[in-house]
This record gives C-alpha cells, sequence and structure tokens, in this order.
C-alpha cells in the first residue's frame, strides 16, 4: 500500500505513476473518503471527550443521547475507512525513478557477463539430456499427479542437495539466517503481500480446509500453497516492530514452491522449466529506508556471484514498470544462458517493495528508543515508529538451475560435467548415464 500522503500532496503525479504501471485509480474517491475519515475522526474523538464529561457529571439522559450518536459515528468511520482501505489497496507500488516505462518491450539489458556456451555438436534440451542419464521422469510423474510435474532421481536429487548446501554454505556468512518457512498461507496474508491483487490469484493453488468449534460447527477458512519463498517470510513478522539494532534482519528461505501457470504452453511446459511445483531458495531483507539502495545492490551482487561460481553466461535486465509485479518498485531479472533455445532465460529476480507489503502487513521498526510522553509537556519525546523496508531476490530455482546445467555443460557422450562448485557436495566431476 501506497503511503496516502503522496495522493494528498500530489495526486496528478500520483495518477502520472499509476498509469505507467498499466493501473487506473479513482483518485478523487480516495481523497473524498480520506477527507470524510478525517472529520469523522474529529467527530468521534470530540463525542468521546462528551461522553467523559457528562459520566462525570451523572447526566444519564445527556449520556444515553451522546452515546447513541457515538455509535452511529463509529460505525460510520468503520464503514468509510473501509471503503478507503479498498481502493488503496487496489493501487500498486510506485515505481522507481529509473525503471523504464512500457511493456515487455521496454525492459531495460543494463549488463551482460560472459560468452554464451557453444558446442562441437548439436546440443541437446535439458529433458532428453536428463532422462538419458535416468535423473528427470516426466513420465511417471504425468501418471501419478498430471503434467508439469516430475521426479528427480538419482543424481539429479543429488544434485539439488548439493545446489542447497552450497547457497547455504554461502549466503550464512553473509549474516542470511536459514529458515525452512510454512507452503500454506491464509488469506488475509495474500491480501497483505499483494501479489493478487494484480488479478492473478488463479495462478495459485487454494486449499479449502474446514474448521471446527467444538459445538458442531464450522466455517471454510481458505488457504493458498505459496508461489515463492518469500510470501511466507515476509509475512511472518506481520504486526512485529524491530528493534532498529536487528536491521538489516536477513533470511534465506527454502521451500517448495506452487503455480498452476495458467494459460502458459509452449516449449516452456516442457520438461522443468515451468512446472507447477518447484523448490527454491530465496533471499528476504528486511532493512531501513534509507539502506534500500545498498541492500539492492547486495543481493544483486550476491546472485551474480552465485550464477558466476556455476560458469553460466548471463544477463542483467531491469523490467520496464508494466512487467513488474504488483507489490515492486524495482526489479531486476537475471537471464541465464539456456543452450537448447540459444537464448537468455530468466532465472532469478531482485525486487525491492519498498514500504509497500511493510504498510499492507504492519511491519515496521523502532528509530530509536521508545518514545516517552514528557512529565511537563505531557507530548511523547523519543524514537518513532517507521515502516521497514522489504526486499526479496531469488539465489537459486532448483529446476531451472538445473536445466541450465544439464545444458551448458553436457558432452557429447551423453555425460554431464558437474560444476567445480558443486563437486565436493556430489562427490564427483560427472554425471554418467546409469546402467
Amino acid at each position: 500500500m501506497i503511503d496516502i500522503k503522496l495522493i494528498r500532496d500530489n495526486p496528478k503525479h500520483v495518477a502520472a505513476k499509476i498509469k505507467d504501471r498499466g493501473f487506473d485509480a479513482d483518485l478523487d474517491k480516495i481523497l473524498k473518503l480520506d477527507g470524510q475519515v478525517k472529520e469523522l475522526n474529529i467527530s468521534v474523538q470530540k463525542l468521546r471527550e462528551e461522553r467523559n464529561k457528562i459520566s462525570k457529571e451523572k447526566d444519564i439522559e445527556k449520556g444515553k443521547k451522546i452515546k447513541k450518536e457515538l455509535g452511529e459515528k463509529e460505525k460510520k468511520l468503520e464503514a468509510t475507512n473501509k471503503d478507503l482501505q479498498e481502493l488503496l489497496l487496489q493501487i500498486p507500488n510506485i515505481a522507481l525513478p529509473q525503471v523504464p516505462v512500457g511493456n515487455e518491450s521496454k525492459n531495460e539489458i543494463i549488463k551482460k557477463v560472459g560468452e554464451p556456451k557453444k558446442f562441437d555438436f548439436t546440443p541437446k534440451d535439458h529433458l532428453e539430456i536428463g532422462e538419458k542419464l535416468g535423473i528427470i521422469d516426466v513420465q511417471r510423474a504425468v501418471k501419478v499427479s498430471g503434467t508439469r510435474f516430475a521426479y528427480l532421481k538419482g543424481d539429479g536429487a543429488l544434485l539439488e542437495f548439493a545446489i542447497v548446501q552450497y547457497v547455504l554454505e554461502k549466503l550464512t556468512k553473509e549474516g542470511f539466517i536459514p529458515i525452512i518457512p510454512p507452503t500454506l498461507i491464509k488469506q488475509n496474508i495474500t491480501e497483505g503481500l499483494g501479489y493478487w491483487t494484480e488479478g492473478n490469484q488463479n495462478n495459485y493453488y487454494l486449499i479449502s480446509d474446514y474448521e471446527e468449534n467444538g459445538k458442531g460447527e464450522g466455517r471454510e477458512n481458505p488457504l493458498y500453497l505459496v508461489g515463492t519463498g518469500e510470501h511466507s517470510v515476509v509475512s511472518m513478522h506481520k504486526d512485529e516492530v524491530f528493534n532498529i539494532k536487528e536491521l538489516p534482519k536477513r533470511y534465506l528461505a527454502f521451500s517448495p514452491c506452487f503455480r498452476r501457470e495458467a494459460g502458459s504452453y509452449g516449449k516452456d511446459t516442457k520438461g522443468i522449466f515451468r512446472v507447477h511445483q518447484f523448490d527454491k531458495l530465496e533471499m528476504v531483507s528486511f532493512v531501513k529506508p534509507q539502506d534500500d539502495k545498498k541492500e539492492r545492490e547486495k543481493l544483486l551482487s550476491l546472485t551474480e556471484g552465485l550464477v558466476s561460481d556455476l560458469g553460466f553466461s548471463y544477463r542483467a535486465v531491469r523490467l520496464a514498470t508494466e512487467d513488474m509485479a504488483f507489490p515492486a518498485a524495482e526489479t531486476i531479472d537475471i537471464e541465464t544462458w539456456i543452450p537448447s533455445q540459444e537464448r537468455f532465460r530468466e532465472t532469478h529476480s531482485i525486487s525491492t517493495t519498498t514500504d509497500f507489503q511493510a504498510r499492507r502487513l504492519n511491519i515496521r521498526y523502532q528509530d530509536g528508543p521508545p518514545a516517552l510522553r514528557s512529565e511537563h509537556s505531557g507530548s511523547k519525546t523519543g524514537g518513532e515508529r517507521k515502516y521497514v523496508h522489504i526486499l526479496n531476490g531469488t539465489a537459486f530455482a532448483i529446476g531451472r538451475t538445473l536445466m541450465a546445467i544439464l545444458e551448458n555443460y553436457q558432452q557429447e557422450d551423453g555425460s554431464v560435467l558437474v560444476p567445480k562448485v558443486l563437486q565436493k557436495y556430489l562427490n564427483k566431476t560427472v554425471i554418467k548415464p546409469q546402467k
């Protein structure tokens, strides 16, 4: 959620920024409701003061009249504020100044590293390689779960664990706290995160859970499977206040992720590139607003280091305003070279949501000592509670990383070399076809 002060101070600028994101918003209605909320707040506060005064004077009839009027005003305030909040929740985050305006065609390539791998033979795609090695089994997964699922077997499974061990070893040294989060989240959490607001909730799996109250009564309690690791990590600090000394707070989440991938067809659905279930290692950072830029640079640098350690050719791409997720203020994708497709494909994303998700989930930090009320003036002195900035970045989406390894390290005889940084975890230098 953006700060309503931005709309109050410069509605035309905000309207233009919202349009850049490909959305429309009725800012006039928002400002009108905002004014009504202010007026109702003043009225409610005055009535409460008058009620307290009357209670001391013990004027019962007047007290009843004020109580009735106060109840009506409080209900109206609650309803008006709810309408205002619902409209504010429909507004995407404001893009940072450096973000190009437009759709996917306006995405900006900001860096290119390494030369695409060349072969003396015609390279195979990852699925053909994986099936011949006996490490990817799509056919049996179709039988058990349907399309866009896969079994990783033998060295395929060991290769995933090797990647996990390598990333854990590298990023824990950078201060990231390893975490295995829940994979189911409540509906109000999805609303707080903001990813569902852009109308893509149908891309996520809904599990309807029935809750009983012990009296033979119950209700449906909708739960969603997370689409990526940060969904349940970002929200774990909902309604909490960090001590300023705790920041930056960094997590490295390992989590299975689930997406319906509705509307995705063609080559991307072959093999393990775009599947309904995949494992992911995700970085999440909570920082002070003034440290946002530095943290963005850190996450991008770490991601590039991980990709470089595996020896991939890649490019960094800054997404345009209409191509970013609803909560993001800036997103930089890392696209890795995929030989069989002769193109770079997105394997990592690094985003800042600024204070957008923090406002929706009420995640703040204490900027200095807690506020204390002065004995003389009655006013509060001391630190202020401010909203943190929240960032996320892919360490590795395992399926796409395995795909890139198999294709970039394939040999003409069908074997696959193991990247040097993973060899000590896998205890081998080459993966050969199973006999």
